[in-house]
């Protein structure tokens, strides 16, 4: 008789990650709780296991992506480095970390269609969009810009990550980083009256 293996146990990440490579490849509408336990193995009791229904599911696909993209991105870039003008660098590194970057900027592009027509991830967009440019505006405020010359600085920054990250193709590798590098010095720049 042959031995069974044992079937590895299931985490409500492994459904969160399971979901999200969904959300990244076919959409949301394609998130479903009976596609999810074929691609695990698994029955759809395991699901139930862990939560409540699939918008308990979706809510935290949508947590997840915020803690690990906002929160702890945040907390990681702003205990690295003292220097505000280090800090301004690593924050516009971002869209350039290799694979990570990638495949970030996959998901991201995945939640923000969702949220254009579904009003929980079109608020976890806003909040984790909200976080972001509030640490943008600390660091420049941090180099010496004025309150509000600083939230304006960190908006077009800010944009700028948002397009590099999602039209990565536009160019090569050198013009991409000359492209960095502008951006660095322009978003320093003292404005002249």
């Amino acid at each position: 008789m042959p031995a069974t293996v044992p079937r590895p146990t299931l985490t409500p990440e492994s459904w969160v990650e399971a979901a999200t490579a969904v959300l990244i490849d076919q959409g949301i509408d394609h998130v479903r709780v009976d596609t999810l336990a074929g691609q695990l193995g698994v029955t759809r009791g395991s699901f139930y296991w862990h939560f409540r229904d699939r918008e308990d599911l979706l809510r935290r696909v949508l947590q997840a992506w915020a803690d690990s993209t906002t929160a702890q991105l945040t907390r990681r870039l702003q205990g690295a480095r003292d220097n505000p003008q280090q800090q301004l660098r690593d924050v516009i590194s971002l869209p350039f970390r290799g694979r990570a970057a990638a495949r970030a900027a996959r998901i991201e592009l995945a939640i923000r269609a969702w949220a254009r027509r579904d009003e929980m991830a079109r608020q976890v967009i806003d909040e984790s969009d909200a976080n972001r440019l509030a640490y943008h505006a600390q660091v420049f405020e941090a180099l010496g810009f004025a309150s509000a010359e600083a939230r304006a600085r960190a908006f077009l920054l800010y944009s700028y990550e948002v397009a590099e990250s999602l039209m990565h193709r536009q160019g090569n590798s050198a013009e991409r980083q000359a492209r960095r590098a502008f951006v660095e010095r322009l978003v320093q720049q003292p404005l002249v009256d």
